[in-house]
């Protein structure tokens, strides 16, 4: 089934505007990387260009384009890995206050080869972000530092709003999905960590179309809100290549509707965004904006969800 034709609702406008063109061109100029573009996102142009007047949200990715993993879904390139740039903290924190963002995504490669895997580069961006401007909101999209509680603590000390780490498939497909070294039960820990000992928003992301069935994806959201994670997003798994994994069926919209009515009437998500073009960082700001700050307190929101 490998490349198999698309079905309607996956076509997508390429990105184009204004907005594009000069956020684009400022990552150019500051010499930095965007999950966005080295992902391949199919919503770059919807959320670097914002809704109802917002900034728009970008997806910064930190520690160079190349990890040290081999996810099998994943369009980033494997190996050789290069130097840390000790100026990138600074460049991001620069970029976001030219852009204009007031909510600002921040994720990584995972960098293994590293001693502390990248965690004290990661902390260092989001407290320069914050130095600039105490009123940015931060959601960071972090590895799962091979579940290693100290490095997951060097984010939670620097402090960010949201921190988010993506399951992204159910507990029996993680392996041919991902690599080896990452793991269900160690993504979960992560998620937990984050949930107990920060007082940040915690969220995940799950792809469809690997060969999951419902049963798998209700147990996952069970499994999620056991461990206290505030925000899911579901979107539809789109083979990068034909040395990819491939797709092993294109999940109609009603399904994704179906999930995010689960998530959020019956299991007490906060937000759920859920559809087929959905990625992790989709519309973040606006929808963490829209959906938790605006609803309802923020202590309130979190509580609820956490069945306090």
């Amino acid at each position: 089934m490998s490349r198999s034709r698309k079905p309607e609702w996956l076509k997508m406008r390429p990105p184009s505007g204004e907005r594009f063109t000069e956020i684009k061109q400022t990552l150019r100029d500051h010499d930095l990387h965007t999950v966005c573009e080295e992902a391949s996102c199919p919503n770059m142009g919807e959320c670097w260009s914002g809704a109802d007047g917002s900034a728009g949200t970008a997806t910064f990715m930190l520690m160079g384009d190349r990890c040290s993993r081999g996810c099998n879904f994943c369009d980033v390139q494997t190996g050789g890995m290069e130097t840390l740039d000790e100026d990138e903290p600074e460049n991001v924190a620069s970029a976001v206050t030219e852009i204009g963002l007031d909510y600002v995504v921040l994720t990584s490669v995972d960098r293994d080869d590293l001693e502390d895997q990248g965690a004290g580069h990661f902390a260092q961006t989001i407290r320069e972000i914050k130095r600039r401007d105490p009123e940015t909101l931060v959601e960071v999209l972090i590895p799962d530092f091979q579940g290693e509680p100290e490095l997951v603590q060097k984010i939670i000390d620097a402090e960010p709003d949201v921190i988010a780490h993506n399951i992204e498939t159910v507990e029996r497909l993680q392996w041919p999905v991902r690599d080896r070294r990452a793991g269900y039960e160690q993504s979960l820990s992560v998620l937990e960590q984050a949930a107990r000992e920060s007082d940040a928003y915690t969220k995940t992301s799950v792809m469809l179309g690997v060969g999951e069935y419902h049963h798998e994806v209700y147990q996952t959201m069970r499994d999620l809100r056991s461990v206290g994670t505030d925000i899911v997003t579901f979107g539809q798994y789109l083979q990068p290549s034909r040395s990819h994994l491939e797709v092993s069926d294109f999940v109609h919209p009603d399904v994704f509707d179906t999930y995010q009515q689960i998530a959020e009437e019956e299991l007490d998500f906060l937000y759920c965004a859920s559809g087929p073009m959905v990625r992790s960082s989709y519309r973040a700001g606006e929808l963490f904006v829209e959906s938790v700050l605006r609803g309802e307190d923020a202590e309130t929101a979190r509580q609820r969800a956490r069945g306090d």
